[in-house]
């Protein structure tokens, strides 16, 4: 369930991607993380640091998406957002007795310190690579960049809004902004269905190894 909840502003950002385009779905994906946040709060007089960071960075990245007009910044923000956490994971290898994996789960799971440590390390390197992957997809994998810029460059606009090619342009520039805009609906579909499937497959795959390394229960001996 709480997978899901964190996936909420994601799965309304693609919602309204698909309704009404790329800036308006930053604004709902802003709005939805900031109820999110002041619903914990309401809750439970608390709101853990992850949502927190991410509400902030989405802030500033959608933020100057809005103000610049500019889809990029909105598609940087996943990549800060991993490798933030990364850098985190990372920094609790060296600070303090335990890792931020075992503060996280160590009441719950009974498992050797070198094995947090490993799986400490793996969550790095998960958070590490999404953030890569997400890069390529938007520079590399759709093509997005090299389509706006050329669309920049062929237009001499700056500030244009995908979701309008029709009302804005004809002939070759409606071509190259109808092009630009299905690469940026590329990235969105990796956004909602690429890093959720990333997501879902490394926590499988934990809940595997995890469960190689548990100790087991002690067992009560019956009286016949």
């Amino acid at each position: 369930m709480k997978f899901l909840v964190d996936f909420f502003p994601i799965l309304l950002f693609f919602a309204a991607y698909k309704l009404e385009g790329i800036y308006v779905a930053t604004g709902v994906a802003i709005l939805a993380s900031a109820i999110l946040v002041g619903w914990s709060w309401i809750r439970r007089r608390h709101v853990e640091t992850m949502p927190l960071v991410t509400l902030g960075l989405l802030v500033l990245f959608g933020g100057l998406t809005l103000a610049l007009h500019d889809p990029i910044f909105v598609m940087w923000k996943p990549t800060i957002v991993n490798w933030l956490f990364g850098a985190v994971f990372l920094g609790s290898q060296f600070i303090g007795k335990q890792t931020l994996i075992e503060r996280m789960m160590g009441k719950a799971i009974e498992i050797p310190s070198a094995v947090w440590t490993r799986l400490n390390m793996m969550w790095i390197g998960f958070f590490f690579v999404t953030g890569l992957v997400n890069l390529f997809v938007v520079y590399i994998g759709s093509g997005f960049f090299g389509a706006q810029q050329a669309l920049i460059l062929a237009s001499g606009l700056q500030d244009i809004d995908l979701s309008a090619c029709a009302e804005r342009f004809g002939g070759d520039l409606l071509s190259l902004c109808n092009d630009a805009q299905a690469r940026e609906d590329i990235w969105v579909n990796f956004k909602l269905f690429g890093m959720m499937g990333m997501t879902l497959v490394f926590v499988v795959a934990q809940a595997f190894y995890l469960s190689r390394h548990m100790k087991d229960e002690p067992r009560t001996l019956e009286a016949d």
